[in-house]
């Protein structure tokens, strides 16, 4: 068995402090959030068609560009996450929920209270995800650098003020949900079912 006496004080020369374990943590869980919101805009960049220049079409070709614009309309028309299915949901949601425990949780999570509920899975409730996803397309247009100085303040007070609202409203999407840190839950609400339309015979 090899001598490891004379390398352990090497070794423990570059142990990083518990305390700075936390921060290099958060910095990590911070950066890779970051790569995943890079790639799922390098995704959603690679999968639009490229744009078609204007051309003038003579008046007989009509026909053709009502049939190029049917087969454009085929695809998702939205970055909203409604409008995506399969597989360009899942990666969306996952970029989303990224977004939601790293930086939107952290910093304007605030307490959960009878007033203020909170859902852990608040990705199973579709109007939490709509909202959410909406705002979190707002604070990437706003806190960009071409948004100016006051991006932020106007991702904040038109964006944010009003999802939290309604978010943690006590009849929001969470009213049956987290109202004690010490008691979790989760439920959701049903929803009116759609009226049905009687064909006439």
């Amino acid at each position: 068995m090899p001598d490891t006496s004379k390398t352990a004080p090497d070794l423990e020369s570059f142990r990083v402090p518990d305390g700075d374990l936390d921060d290099l943590a958060s910095t990590l869980a911070k950066t890779m959030a970051k790569v995943r919101q890079h790639g799922v805009i390098l995704d959603r960049l690679g999968s639009e068609p490229a744009p078609v220049p204007a051309v003038a079409r003579p008046a007989d070709d009509a026909p053709a560009a009502e049939a190029a614009d049917t087969e454009q309309a085929d695809g998702p028309t939205s970055v909203f996450i409604l409008a995506l299915g399969g597989e360009a949901y899942a990666v969306e949601l996952a970029a989303l929920s990224d977004w939601v425990n790293y930086l939107f949780l952290p910093v304007y999570g605030r307490e959960i209270s009878t007033t203020r509920p909170w859902c852990a899975q608040w990705h199973e409730h579709p109007e939490a995800v709509a909202r959410l996803h909406a705002l979190w397309l707002a604070w990437q247009q706003l806190t960009d650098a071409e948004a100016g100085l006051s991006g932020p303040s106007t991702w904040h007070r038109d964006h944010l003020d009003q999802a939290l609202v309604h978010l943690r409203a006590p009849d929001g999407p969470f009213a049956a949900c987290t109202t004690s840190p010490n008691r979790p839950n989760h439920r959701v609400l049903a929803t009116p079912a759609p009226e049905q339309l009687e064909l006439a015979a």
